[in-house]
């Protein structure tokens, strides 16, 4: 099983980060990656089950299964259920942690997942510097400071 972390400090509160990021349609408004989204069944971006349909700007397209979402622990978990990179069991949690000296956010992204064991460290530095670490890149340009 290869397993991927990336944290960050985005230089906002937690709650202002996690209004933008909890909308699970939410990852062209956010990631540098996501070309459109929708939400199947037109079930609410926020219920758990729902799954979002998303194609990237290099075209491929994904879709994923919202297993958990928690405004409490502002932490969301998803799996991948279709995905051109080749990976099974994905299974991602994205959360945010206020830092209170200074007011700012502490980002983690883990995920875990199966693959070809000859592609599991591609997919890993893939998955961590170009989604996760892009991700939190956008929102640090996003929220400045």
């Amino acid at each position: 099983m290869a397993k991927v972390y990336v944290s960050s400090v985005i230089g906002a509160p937690a709650a202002d980060v996690w209004r933008l990021v909890r909308n699970f349609n939410g990852l062209p408004e956010w990631t540098p990656f996501a070309a459109e989204s929708r939400i199947e069944q037109n079930m609410p971006a926020d219920q758990v089950g729902c799954i979002r349909n998303f194609r990237l700007k290099d075209g491929g397209r994904i879709r994923e299964r919202l297993l958990a979402l928690s405004d409490y622990d502002m932490s969301c978990t998803y799996a991948i259920l279709e995905s051109p990179m080749g990976v099974e069991n994905y299974v991602a949690t994205l959360r945010l942690i206020p830092i209170t000296d200074g007011n700012t956010t502490f980002a983690e992204w883990t995920a875990e997942f199966e693959a070809e064991p000859a592609r599991e460290d591609e997919l890993v530095r893939t998955i961590g510097q170009g989604v996760f670490q892009a991700a939190f890149n956008s929102l640090k340009a996003r929220f400045g400071r």
